[in-house]
């Protein structure tokens, strides 16, 4: 396939990405009946995340001619993918950056978010033959000439032993974290609210800490999250959050709640589900200067106007976010901050 043939399908598969076809919709249920987690309205929000953010001509257009991608690539090598299922669809961005440069795939799907990944691929299949010379899928991913490979900080290791011989993008835990001023609109807190529970906070691109200026009032906070507080309805999510706050009270340990997260004092940007960590900070400190080198930070989010050319967009590890933004990535917006087209087109 030339690149262009491979953009006109991406194209297409976004515009039945988009659609209500009654196979697509079948599909979507199935997914939601084999994983819990993947509500239907999650699975909707990962999908038109992809349709829109991805699976435009002209976008992926402009992100080919970023990296003079030529019509076909002269070797083309194989790529082992070792796929998350965290959330819908979260390793869409790695077949598409495999498959947009014209490398040959192998996919290992995680067997939580198994059906929307081979479906998605059945249906390029259906617009040009060829790609099915190009993508397969594998329990294992033996004889690649390189891998990409996303999970757990037990699971890396695992990849570093296996792959750790090979070119590889190895990808382990990470999570995201929001500065607040104390001066946020209720609009500001109400968009900060789908960052926190969009995905029930299982996405590394979710806010699962908090930092606060010192006398930090939470009353306006807890209020604007209470647009979520029907995740509670969910038994999987309830069930978390009971655990949770029978863990806060045994331990003596105080927190907040809206009835559908904790807000506990915490130095760890890592929570638990249902649970929101937060620390203080002390007038003139900026804890975003601190945190855009540390590793286990995927996002900080923070107002628009907060940002200023002290914190440079195209910074090597974080991403950075306005309220609201952090599940609604680009094509550029790499995880972990590699870039991924850069990695496939050195091999």
């Amino acid at each position: 396939m030339t690149l262009e043939q491979r953009i006109e399908a991406l194209a297409e598969l976004g515009r039945y990405m988009a659609s209500e076809e009654p196979a697509w919709l079948d599909i979507r249920q199935r997914a939601y009946q084999e994983n819990g987690w993947f509500l239907p309205e999650f699975i909707d929000l990962a999908i038109r995340q992809i349709a829109v953010n991805y699976l435009q001509k002209d976008k992926l257009e402009q992100w080919a001619a970023r990296y003079n991608l030529p019509q076909e690539n002269p070797d083309p090598k194989t790529i082992g993918l070792t796929m998350a299922g965290n959330i819908p669809l979260v390793g869409f961005h790695d077949f598409l950056s495999v498959f947009i440069t014209g490398h040959r795939q192998r996919i290992k799907p995680s067997s939580r978010d198994n059906t929307l990944i081979r479906h998605l691929i059945g249906k390029l299949e259906t617009y040009h033959p060829d790609v099915s010379s190009q993508v397969s899928f594998a329990e294992r991913l033996n004889g690649c000439d390189a891998y990409i490979a996303t999970g757990s900080n037990n699971s890396a290791r695992y990849f570093d032993y296996y792959f750790g011989k090979y070119p590889h993008i190895i990808r382990r835990n990470r999570t995201s974290v929001a500065v607040l001023t104390g001066q946020e609109s209720w609009q500001d807190l109400d968009r900060l609210a789908d960052d926190v529970y969009q995905y029930f906070g299982l996405g590394c691109r979710n806010v699962t800490k908090l930092y606060v200026p010192e006398n930090y009032d939470f009353l306006s906070l807890l209020e604007a999250f209470r647009r979520y507080n029907y995740l509670n309805e969910v038994h999987k999510y309830k069930h978390n959050y009971d655990y949770q706050l029978t863990v806060l009270i045994l331990n003596k340990r105080y927190y907040m709640t809206n009835e559908s997260i904790l807000l506990t004092e915490d130095p760890s940007a890592f929570s638990a589900i249902s649970v929101l960590h937060y620390e203080y900070y002390k007038p003139g400190e900026d804890p975003a200067a601190a945190l855009l080198d540390n590793e286990d930070i995927q996002c900080i989010v923070r107002q628009d106007k907060a940002w200023s050319a002290t914190y440079p967009k195209a910074n090597p590890l974080s991403c950075l976010a306005s309220f609201g933004s952090a599940q609604q990535p680009g094509l550029t917006d790499y995880a972990d901050g590699v870039d991924t087209l850069q990695f496939l087109t050195s091999l």
